[in-house]
């Protein structure tokens, strides 16, 4: 019980903890989110959000790739910082643009998903990535 509430921990639940954080988050965002995306393209690709007037296809690119391919990098812990910053952006552009002025309940997924790229931006992909092996 004395270890259980300790804040100390070991370099082995650390990176197990980001291996977790990143595989939960990085799928998530890709299969529930991006490969939809993808799939009903030729729908959206005209009236998806374009909040820099970038035109509304793409806006849609541009939120496929985050979602896509830079989770996927995510997974891996390839360029991991790199991909986070990405889908930090994307998140707050979601977040913060996109679900402005309604409730809560439509900001809370955003938000969470936000928090846990913000997170990995932050502390790192972990040992247990391709970054961590190539000692970067």
């Amino acid at each position: 019980m004395k270890k259980f509430l300790s804040t100390a921990y070991t370099e082995t639940s650390f990176n197990l903890a980001t291996l977790f954080l990143r595989l939960t988050f990085g799928l998530m965002i890709c299969i529930d989110h991006g490969f939809s995306k993808m799939m009903h393209f030729s729908g959206q690709q005209y009236i998806f959000f374009d909040p820099f007037h970038i035109g509304h296809r793409w806006s849609l690119i541009l939120v496929i790739f985050a979602e896509i391919f830079c989770a996927l990098l995510l997974v891996l812990g390839l360029f991991t910082r790199v991909a986070a910053l990405v889908l930090v952006i994307s998140m707050s552009v979601a977040a913060f643009l996109f679900h402005k002025g309604q409730s809560i309940e439509q900001h809370e997924q955003a938000l969470l998903y936000l928090t846990a790229f913000f997170a990995i931006l932050l502390v790192g992909p972990g040992r247990i990535s391709v970054d961590g092996m190539m000692g970067k």
